[in-house]
């Protein structure tokens, strides 16, 4: 899997959420100022090369959806994003997450209460 550039994640983002999508959708979802169709069109069509997105065609017109799941891209995101920058270590990570944030024992304590119970829910599902 690749990672995308920003263009190409914010479009993700938007088929993730309308689940399909013709390019007119795509560009009513973005903030102003709204790119030109073509650009959109263009970054569709690298998303498809990249293996992100296929579509249905009625006639010339195509309706596009994601074949790669929003969960899926963000874990492959933040391994690199983990790699990248604090050497694969989540411990680096999250100390510097705490002294970014000014963060206490208290407060990690329940940060961690936090992610016990999330832990937890998943376990249950």
């Amino acid at each position: 899997m690749k990672e995308l550039t920003k263009a190409e994640e914010q479009v993700m983002h938007i088929l993730w959420q309308l689940k399909t999508a013709f390019v007119k959708d795509i560009i009513e979802k973005m903030p102003a100022p709204k790119p030109a169709y073509n650009t959109v069109s263009t970054i569709i069509r690298i998303l498809e090369q990249k293996g992100f997105v296929q579509h249905k065609a009625y006639g010339k017109t195509y309706e596009y959806y994601p074949i790669i799941e929003k969960s899926k891209y963000s874990k492959f995101y933040f391994n690199n994003f983990l790699s990248g920058y604090f050497n694969g270590s989540f411990e680096k990570l999250v100390s510097f997450f705490a002294k970014e944030n000014d963060l206490d024992i208290n407060d990690m304590d329940e940060l961690m209460k936090h992610v016990k119970d999330d832990l937890k829910e998943d376990k249950d599902e």
